[in-house]
């Protein structure tokens, strides 16, 4: 895809900082960092959206991230802990189309948090969970 930034990182047309890369799978530090360490994984062939992601990838892709997290423990970067994030569609926070998962290292007070919605917290009732249970199984096939 031509005008998709990570692709053309992967294809050597724009600057990233890399720090791994194989056949399957680029890690280079994100340019708007939550904090330093911050690493971007995508798969180098272009996917959009997770849906578009083979099974051969996608577990490349998460062992890749597991040593990202590892090595930021380890770098001397402050990492108390990791969060993965992996934003599927616009209304889910995606900017870039093409399928990133977000390694960011934590520590206690650095400010970065998820907010819930005003639903978080209240517990459906197990009627209501079985019926949506349901409906994903059936959505599975």
């Amino acid at each position: 895809m031509t005008d998709c930034p990570f692709c053309a990182i992967i294809a050597g047309r724009l600057p990233a900082s890399i720090v791994h890369r194989d056949d399957v799978c680029t890690a280079f530090l994100d340019i708007r960092p939550v904090n330093p360490g911050h690493t971007l994984v995508v798969p180098n062939a272009h996917a959009a959206h997770l849906a578009d992601v083979p099974p051969e990838t996608g577990g490349p892709l998460f062992r890749t991230a597991q040593r990202v997290a590892a090595a930021l423990r380890t770098s001397g970067v402050r990492c108390e802990g990791v969060n993965f994030w992996l934003a599927d569609g616009e209304a889910a926070g995606q900017e870039v189309m093409h399928v990133h998962l977000h390694v960011v290292p934590r520590y206690r007070g650095d400010g970065f948090g998820i907010r819930p919605g005003p639903t978080y917290g209240h517990t459906p009732s197990r009627e209501t969970l079985d019926a949506l249970a349901e409906r994903i199984r059936a959505g599975l096939g």
